[in-house]
């Protein structure tokens, strides 16, 4: 498991993040979140790991400082990212996993239900894809 460095390739034109090919998936503990990255092993690539702190310095659409000058988000992206901070603040971390394909998706999210998972996303091209 590697620690989270993000890229421009994970951004938006607008800097939202959005990481192509990628799902993110959110555990209310530290513990949780290396279990299951411990379970994926290198089967599926690389298992990144955002601590909250990450997530709230890197994936923070808007800082709070200009939250009166703030626009509403013309995609799903931007609310995604927000409720990924509002999880953070309350201790979550989260794994990123290399998804690009359904047989993928069933392989690892069978991994990731042996424990209590927050939230999780799979980046398509042009669509965003509740994991459950």
């Amino acid at each position: 498991m590697k620690d989270f460095v993000l890229d421009r390739k994970m951004l938006t034109a607008s800097g939202t993040f959005y990481p192509k090919g990628y799902a993110v998936i959110l555990f209310p503990s530290g513990d949780a979140a290396r279990r299951v990255a411990d379970a994926l092993g290198e089967r599926f690539g690389e298992v990144v790991h955002l601590d909250p702190e990450t997530i709230q310095a890197e994936l923070n659409p808007h800082d709070d400082k200009d939250a009166a000058l703030r626009l509403p988000s013309v995609g799903t992206e931007g609310q995604t990212a927000i409720r990924f901070v509002e999880l953070a603040r309350e201790g979550h971390h989260a794994l990123m996993v290399k998804m690009p394909d359904d047989k993928t998706r069933d392989a690892i999210m069978a991994v990731v239900r042996q424990e209590t998972f927050s939230y999780a996303q799979r980046y398509h091209s042009l669509a965003i894809e509740d994991l459950e």
